[in-house]
């Protein structure tokens, strides 16, 4: 499994690196960024849902 963030469309809002921190975290602008991938088994679940509840719908997790 991958993750992915259209960089483009992020507000920032931080929700991803909250509920998934193991793979997404904010960088040096403030908007979030995939660190870990592929994403560890372990990780699979939160990071399905870090996209399922991304407020803009930029993250892609397949």
């Amino acid at each position: 499994m991958r993750a992915s963030i259209d960089r483009d469309g992020c507000i920032g809002c931080e929700l991803r690196s909250q509920i998934c921190p193991d793979v997404f975290r904010m960088d040096d602008e403030g908007l979030a960024e995939v660190y870990t991938n592929p994403v560890p088994e372990d990780s699979e679940e939160p990071a399905q849902e870090a996209a399922d509840n991304c407020p803009v719908g930029v993250i892609t997790v397949e």
